[in-house]
């Protein structure tokens, strides 16, 4: 039984529209959310309440990619973002729930994520590692100011 729970929290330097357009944007999907090591594909995506999106993730190294899906549940712009994941993979049951919450903050957005669900045989580290390392990525993406 999926059972895991993971909380981070992030101050970025970026309003909050930008980064919750982070989580809306297929383009921008794929070029932070997969931990290092891996490539993303957004097979589809539809940003709304009771739609659905579709992605993959390939290890770079290997080649083996493993697929996953879910749901939107609630989306309130620049606040909040809540969606269900479900693996393909059969050895990785259940769905998990992830809540992303954006708050404005004197220096930017005070970004808090809730995984929860997470299935027994993936380590709990492992989850925190990729997410650290996505939310990193993230920061690269939304915290750049580009002239022009």
């Amino acid at each position: 039984m999926p059972t895991g729970t993971v909380r981070l929290h992030r101050v970025l330097r970026a309003p909050p529209e930008r980064i919750y357009r982070a989580f809306t944007d297929p383009d921008a999907m794929v070029k932070w959310l997969p931990p290092n090591g891996f490539t993303a594909k957004v097979h589809q995506m539809d940003a709304r309440v009771g739609g659905t999106y579709r992605m993959s993730f390939t290890n770079f190294s290997n080649g083996q990619s493993h697929a996953f899906g879910g749901e939107y549940l609630e989306l309130v712009p620049e606040v909040r973002l809540r969606y269900t994941d479900r693996f393909d993979d059969p050895n990785l049951p259940g769905e998990m729930i992830t809540t992303i919450t954006l708050k404005p903050v004197s220096c930017g957005t005070e970004l808090t994520a809730v995984q929860e669900g997470i299935p027994d045989v993936i380590p709990e580290e492992s989850c925190y590692l990729g997410w650290q390392e996505s939310l990193a990525l993230l920061a690269k993406l939304v915290e750049a100011e580009i002239p022009g």
